[in-house]
């Protein structure tokens, strides 16, 4: 499975942030991962219709 590291600064901290600020950080940094998730999955969908669209060399051959 592919992971990308989110550099650090993606989701930058507050200096002086009270304990309640620290939900919100954990919150944009799932957002961030689903984005990216989402995103490898549409780039999935895309190669698995197109190869689908494409009949193979192996399936021409046995049918053929």
């Amino acid at each position: 499975m592919h992971q990308e590291a989110v550099p650090d600064e993606a989701v930058p901290a507050p200096a002086a942030a009270p304990q309640q600020g620290a939900p919100k950080g954990l919150l944009q940094q799932m957002e961030e991962l689903m984005a990216a998730l989402n995103a490898d999955l549409t780039q999935l969908d895309a190669d698995l219709q197109s190869s689908a669209e494409r009949p193979s060399p192996l399936r021409d051959d046995a049918e053929g």
